[in-house]
């Protein structure tokens, strides 16, 4: 029995030292984290959290600074009893997300680029088309330009909203209205455009109006390439998600969020 103990004693030791815990700056929910460059899951990445976690703060474009987190516990909110909270007393207003790991997670910074360029208008123009949006009026609100992988040549973050006649976030969509964030990029010699995420909208719906933005791109389990964070906003909530797009399309990691 004694030897059981210390080996779950040695791998609850091990679980803590590898472990690399992520939080969201602007809430303090834990995202959950990363060991040994896998994805690990909040309830699971709370467990060997006791507090005072060392975490770096990181923005779109720097390294904001430095702050301690305390133990993970359940959000005070009812309706967001789900989310696990690490209280990070020093916030920053550019900090986005707060990481525990020694290695850079902002090794290739993002550059903003002209949201008027006729190429990526073109591009949003026939994105929109393909999912019915009939004579989309093409409104791009940002455009990242990052090499995500470290292969030299950059990817394009498109981020394009556009809700007729009101201003988000809204009870519910209007016909025309769409929001999304695309990623264009070289595949095999072919520029390809993925959706990342976003939710367009061709007739009336009784649905709220989602708005998706992309705050950071970051490395956030230690695999050299950059992970994409979406935050999406809608009526009565929010989420944020890391999109890890090392397998050759971009899947959803890692999520917090609460809303009606």
């Amino acid at each position: 029995m004694k030897c059981v103990g210390l080996l779950l004693l040695l791998s609850a030791t091990a679980m803590a030292a590898d472990l690399h815990p992520i939080v969201e700056v602007d809430t303090g929910y834990l995202f959950g984290g990363s060991a040994d460059g896998k994805w690990i899951k909040a309830e699971k990445a709370a467990k060997p959290m006791k507090g005072r976690t060392a975490f770096r703060v990181f923005g779109l474009t720097q390294e904001i600074g430095k702050a301690t987190g305390g133990k993970p516990k359940p959000a005070e909110a009812e309706v967001c009893a789900d989310m696990l909270e690490v209280s990070l007393p020093s916030k920053s207003k550019d900090g986005v997300i707060a990481l525990s790991a020694p290695w850079n997670a902002l090794p290739r910074k993002p550059q903003i680029a002209d949201p008027t360029q006729q190429v990526s208008v073109d591009a949003v123009r026939e994105f929109l088309e393909s999912r019915r949006v009939t004579d989309p009026q093409v409104k791009i609100t940002r455009i990242l330009r990052v090499d995500l992988d470290g292969d030299g040549e950059e990817e394009m973050l498109i981020n394009a909203t556009n809700y007729p006649d009101d201003e988000p976030p809204m009870d519910t969509a209007v016909p025309g209205g769409y929001s999304m964030v695309l990623l264009r990029r070289v595949v095999a010699g072919k520029v390809q455009t993925e959706l990342i995420a976003g939710d367009f909208y061709v007739k009336d719906e009784s649905s709220p109006a989602y708005v998706y933005k992309v705050p950071a791109v970051l490395d956030l389990n230690g695999d050299g390439m950059l992970e994409i964070i979406v935050h999406s906003q809608y009526y009565e909530g929010s989420e944020t998600t890391i999109y890890d797009c090392s397998g050759g399309k971009c899947e959803a990691a890692l999520s917090v969020g609460c809303g009606l």
